[in-house]
């Protein structure tokens, strides 16, 4: 096990203009870890998010990420084919709306087996027998493999996106809001499925939540943003139960009020 951090941003900053979207972002991520980036609508998070996967060209600062073979690279500097070999190979993004994250023309075998297919598989009947498996992990029946997604409900496109970001074993996944606008029931069981696949896989996680019992639920360590900055982090129970900063207080309390 190398000491060498998976994904490490440093003085990460962008501007719109003459407003800050995120100022100075700096953390190291580690495999098997989930770091939970909080705050209200506007703090940053999402930017910060979108800098990381590279959607997102920063003004100022570096990310650097260790690749199978060891090299550390700078992401920022890697050609654009490159970066998109990341995301086929080594990096998944689960997306809140699953509508942006899957084809939602193609059958979820098909969304499934798509990116297995990017990565030069070719035996379709592997290929299908993969999808399968992958539905199955993920709670949807095998027999509606043929179906579209159009023909799901919210909570089980996103169990499919998440079968289409995984089922090449990625070791670094990005996720937005993933269990937003969920009823609770469905939230509840997703995160448990989110969980189970984090730690089976062993996968590194950067995930944007307004929500703290999700960023409870499945973070190690959490930082929380206002205004485009970092203002607190740490180990996430550490930071929930004792927060230091007056605005992380108000967070919490409001949860709690509730």
């Amino acid at each position: 096990m190398t000491d060498t951090p998976l994904l490490s941003a440093h003085g990460l900053s962008k501007r719109y203009g003459a407003r800050i979207g995120c100022q100075d972002v700096s953390f190291d991520l580690h495999e098997g870890e989930v770091l939970a980036v909080v705050g209200e609508s506007g703090s940053g998070k999402s930017t910060l998010l979108r800098l990381l996967s590279t959607e997102l060209e920063p003004n100022a600062g570096a990310i650097r990420y260790r690749m199978r073979d060891g090299a550390v690279r700078e992401v920022t500097e890697m050609p654009e084919a490159d970066r998109r070999l990341l995301f086929r190979t080594e990096w998944g993004f689960v997306r809140q709306d699953a509508r942006e994250g899957l084809r939602m023309n193609v059958t979820a075998g098909g969304n499934v087996a798509e990116p297995l297919m990017a990565v030069g598989r070719r035996h379709y009947g592997h290929i299908r027998a993969e999808a399968v498996d992958w539905l199955s992990r993920v709670e949807i029946d095998g027999a509606r493999v043929d179906d579209n997604p159009t023909a799901f409900s919210g909570g089980m496109r996103q169990r499919l996106q998440i079968a289409r970001n995984l089922v090449t074993n990625p070791r670094l996944v990005f996720m937005d809001e993933p269990t937003s606008g969920l009823d609770v029931s469905v939230q509840a069981r997703l995160l448990d499925l989110i969980r189970g696949l984090v730690t089976e896989l062993g996968l590194a996680v950067v995930i944007v939540t307004h929500d703290l019992a999700v960023a409870r639920l499945l973070s190690h360590r959490m930082l929380v943003m206002r205004a485009g900055r970092v203002i607190e982090s740490g180990l996430t129970d550490q930071v929930l139960d004792d927060p230091e900063q007056a605005y992380t207080q108000l967070l919490v309390s409001s949860v709690l009020a509730a």
